[in-house]
């Protein structure tokens, strides 16, 4: 496990907890207490969590960490799935990419293709989009959710369902082990399942700390997509699904 996979697993750990102790990270994560301190010091810089003595206290949160928040973590992770995703969009090719900040990577990784059509309600997306002059961006209208950055609601779904793209870029919130998709919100549900109806190939990126990650609203299922990308294998129960439904696994390299 990299050093920002670690500090994101134990930021999600903060959410249901108080206080975690050194000790109890690192036989967690069987590494050193050192690595240890070296990861809470790293959260407590990004202001995801306190100092105590002998480990970390939470900050008072609920529900999904914002958008800051989680584009911090995991970023070489996310930076290698966009990369992966990368190579499989052509030039010309029209694309709707929702919310979330792996999505946001997947538009920086983009920035060098020609001619590209782009949907989008992730206006941190539309923004990186927006500097090459080479390529069409459509963004919806609406109410910008606080700490998201982003526009959901029923004239998102009517905004994503006026295209017919080739290819649907898809974030989630967390995979339970039977294969459901999990967000935080019933509007991220509608947004994703608008998404899937109105494109010609769909792709789900994630890095592997949505595996398994609790979500309370469920909505769609990874069978349901084309292609999963990435950055580590998924669970042995997660893979049986891929492969008895025929989507595929693309594993991205951490060193693309």
């Amino acid at each position: 496990m990299t050093g920002s996979s670690r500090q994101s697993a134990i930021a999600e750990m903060l959410r249901s907890r108080d206080f975690i102790s050194v000790d109890e990270l690192a036989a967690r994560f069987s590494v050193a207490t050192q690595t240890i301190r070296r990861d809470l010091v790293a959260l407590c810089d990004q202001g995801l969590a306190r100092r105590r003595h002998g480990g970390i206290e939470s900050v008072a949160r609920s529900g999904n960490l914002t958008f800051k928040d989680r584009r911090v973590l995991n970023r070489e992770a996310k930076q290698s799935i966009a990369a992966a995703v990368a190579r499989y969009v052509n030039d010309g090719d029209s694309l709707s990419l929702g919310i979330g900040t792996t999505s946001q990577f997947v538009a920086e990784a983009l920035l060098s293709h020609r001619r590209l059509k782009i949907v989008t309600n992730n206006l941190p997306l539309a923004l990186m989009v927006g500097q090459n002059s080479d390529f069409t961006l459509a963004i919806a209208g609406g109410t910008v959710r606080g700490g998201d950055l982003d526009v959901c609601g029923p004239s998102v779904d009517s905004f994503f369902a006026a295209y017919k793209v080739d290819i649907a870029i898809l974030g989630v919130g967390g995979i339970d082990a039977d294969g459901s998709l999990l967000d935080f919100s019933e509007e991220e549900v509608r947004l994703r399942e608008a998404m899937l109806r109105n494109c010609r190939r769909s792709y789900l990126v994630l890095d592997s700390s949505k595996f398994m990650r609790p979500a309370h609203v469920h909505g769609g299922r990874i069978d349901q997509v084309n292609a999963v990308f990435c950055e580590a294998d998924p669970p042995p129960e997660i893979r049986r699904i891929l492969d008895q439904s025929g989507v595929q696994f693309v594993r991205s390299s951490l060193t693309d």
